[in-house]
């Protein structure tokens, strides 16, 4: 075989480049055999859910190499996912376009759940500081929440931008202060609860303090119901359920608490609705054949899931449409188109 010296230049010159990139963070292998279309990551519970199924397209592992991935949120305008790995006290950056994941945040103070305002601007949910921040334009942190009444908050784990007004709820389960894994380890001084924060005056209320480990959250395409994942099977004796609200003045008050879905084993974290008001939960801890999404009707009823290789932590709808499900799972992150848009920006 004939190597030509132009093509040996330039692929010289080509792994030059590569290896001069030292902020590029490098996976494992990410070639796997093809699956046979449909895809085996795709289960049809109810006949509701195959109008999202795309019947040629794969589940794609886009990544791996994290602790534990957790908190993706969309930006539309970079093109771009943020997760945090929390262990490894990072922010990650998954483009959309080169498909590249690069470090965007060392020293995140273990963030958990992300997502942009409005104004798109980051809003990150710290563990060790126990913090609620926000990234201005100029990129500076800004604290938003970091006590109620005197006292530190638990751990902040997820948030959601409410587009009337600018509040955010977030969730403060207290997972980041039970071992120094995804925190630091310390007694938590407030219940478990879920608060908001009014854009305008920074004054922190306390929603709900109703559910053991409130965790992920979303909104309802039309922002009148709260989605909540109660992930007490955690730590108590209980199984995992997703837990939903009324909406009042802009998300300032919850009213007629009701329990929307139960989970048999393992539990939900991550939630987001797409644009017909299903609830996308991301799922762990349940087993192969559970591990992954599991998708709800607006009634309640778990239609199809997606079923992942890793526990899957989080999720979020990203690209153009927002018809691309990117699932933050265990050590690593994996896509796959659907026929469903996301409801939200984030």
């Amino acid at each position: 075989m004939t190597i030509h010296r132009r093509a040996l230049l330039t692929g010289g010159a080509a792994l030059g480049a590569a290896l001069a990139m030292p902020h590029v963070v490098r996976a494992q292998s990410l070639a796997p055999q093809p699956s046979r279309y449909p895809d085996d990551a795709w289960e049809v519970l109810d006949p509701r859910f195959s109008q999202y199924m795309i019947g040629n397209t794969p589940l794609q592992r886009e990544w791996s190499g994290a602790l534990w991935a957790e908190g993706p949120a969309w930006n539309g305008v970079g093109r771009y996912a943020v997760f945090s790995d929390i262990p490894n006290n990072r922010q990650m950056r998954w483009d959309e376009v080169t498909g590249a994941v690069t470090p965007l945040r060392h020293h995140s103070n273990h963030s958990n759940g992300n997502t942009f305002d409005f104004e798109g601007r980051q809003i990150s949910c710290e563990h060790s500081t126990a913090r609620v921040v926000r990234y201005g334009h100029q990129g500076p942190a800004e604290v938003l929440a970091e006590t109620f009444e005197g006292k530190q908050l638990n751990a902040p784990n997820d948030a959601v931008v409410h587009p009337d007004d600018g509040g955010i709820i977030f969730t403060d389960p207290g997972y980041g202060s039970h071992w120094y894994y995804e925190g630091t380890v310390r007694e938590l001084e407030l219940p478990t609860s879920i608060y908001h924060i009014d854009a305008a005056s920074g004054a922190l209320t306390r929603l709900s303090d109703e559910i053991f480990k409130p965790n992920g959250l979303c909104f309802s395409p039309d922002y009148r119901t709260l989605y909540v994942a109660d992930s007490a099977a955690t730590h108590h004796p209980e199984p995992a359920r997703i837990i939903a609200w009324n909406v009042e003045d802009n998300g300032r008050r919850l009213t007629g608490r009701r329990e929307f879905a139960t989970l048999e084993s393992g539990f939900h974290d991550g939630l987001r609705a797409d644009v017909d008001g299903n609830v996308w939960a991301a799922t762990g801890f349940a087993g192969e054949g559970q591990d992954g999404v599991h998708v709800y009707a607006p009634d309640g009823t778990k239609i199809g899931q997606i079923k992942t290789p890793e526990g899957c932590a989080n999720l979020t709808f990203v690209g153009e449409h927002r018809n691309r499900l990117l699932m933050t799972a265990s050590q690593s992150i994996y896509s796959i188109f659907t026929a469903a848009q996301g409801a939200h920006i984030a």
